[in-house]
């Protein structure tokens, strides 16, 4: 919350829900309430439906968060409305980018190692992620991963890096 341009209560926030998100709990208070509990009041807070993509374009925004959810739908829907490249260009702008699991792993250079934890029912085939982060993440480490780190470290052309429940990265672009 220290890097955050001004206090939360004023700050406005493009909430992007996972790949689950419907018109009903897009147009409920569901997403409202959930960022509230954070601090970001509902008069600031905007909620993306991919279906109305363009709406959301040009926003005078400081963050973006996306959620965590399955990483090849959700990356599946921003592409599939073009709203991958709006986000690029967000964050070139200044914008704050915040990912949550799936959010934080969309971020980075590649997604395809996170197929051994989420299913891929897409048949999402580029795994390129958005290239805002240089590197990949394994989300949610812990001792079970252990293996998976070091496999990824040994074989990745990417810089690795993980993430327990409790840790974060703040970096600039």
């Amino acid at each position: 919350m220290k890097n955050l341009p001004k206090p939360i209560e004023d700050c406005k926030l493009l909430f992007i829900p996972n790949e689950k998100a419907d018109s009903q709990a897009i147009n409920s208070d569901l997403y409202y309430n959930r960022m509230a509990e954070f601090g970001f009041s509902k008069a600031n807070t905007y909620v993306f439906d991919h279906t109305k993509a363009d709406k959301f374009r040009n926003l005078d925004i400081d963050l973006i968060y996306v959620s965590g959810g399955n990483t090849f739908g959700t990356l599946d829907k921003l592409r599939k409305c073009g709203f991958d490249k709006e986000i690029i260009e967000y964050v070139k702008n200044g914008v704050i980018y915040i990912g949550g699991s799936a959010g934080a792993h969309i971020a980075t250079k590649n997604i395809e190692h996170v197929l051994k934890y989420d299913d891929n029912n897409t048949g999402l085939s580029d795994y390129n992620g958005l290239g805002l982060f240089d590197g990949v993440l394994i989300c949610h480490y812990d001792y079970h991963r252990k293996n998976d780190l070091d496999t990824l470290i040994a074989n990745s052309p990417y810089k690795v890096y993980y993430l327990t429940d409790s840790d974060s990265i703040v970096f600039e672009c």
